[in-house]
């Protein structure tokens, strides 16, 4: 599946041991009435506990400018959240990412046990949408091992 590029997510979520985050390039929207969107989680994931007793989460879509968090939240669970300059909490307790162009607070509607995974279904909440020039930058994308940016072709 490396050879499928993706775009990167990053889902957070509170829980009662602090906020838990991860990096996530199986995102996709569901269904647009009602508004659902979905994503897997390795059952080996250390997030994957705490995902599934959360009753909401935020999906951060990254812009191109944001890999170095692509690349934060692919790593230990201690070293997501260790920089507190780069997130605050919502008025609902869940953690958002500064800078990320489009998130989706997000309520989980269904898990589903899927092989080694688990399919999560959640249904939009709020959507914040940043319309400033670093937010109008392109995708992160995720393709053979490596992040990249989109490029359009000739038409």
């Amino acid at each position: 599946m490396r050879r499928h590029p993706a775009g990167v997510t990053i889902v957070t979520l509170d829980s009662p041991n602090g906020p838990v985050g991860f990096t996530a390039t199986s995102f996709a929207s569901l269904s647009m009435n009602p508004p659902l969107i979905s994503f897997n989680i390795a059952l080996s994931s250390s997030s994957a506990d705490a995902l599934h007793a959360a009753d909401s989460i935020v999906v951060h879509l990254l812009g191109e400018h944001q890999q170095h968090l692509a690349q934060r939240f692919a790593r230990t669970a201690a070293e997501r959240f260790s920089d507190e300059s780069l997130w605050a909490r919502l008025e609902t307790g869940e953690p958002v990412l500064h800078g990320t162009p489009i998130w989706m607070r997000t309520t989980v509607q269904q898990l589903i046990p899927a092989g080694d995974h688990t399919l999560v279904i959640g249904l939009i909440t709020r959507l914040h949408n940043d319309n400033d020039d670093e937010a109008a930058s392109a995708p992160l994308l995720y393709h053979e091992g490596c992040y990249h940016r989109p490029t359009p072709l000739d038409r």
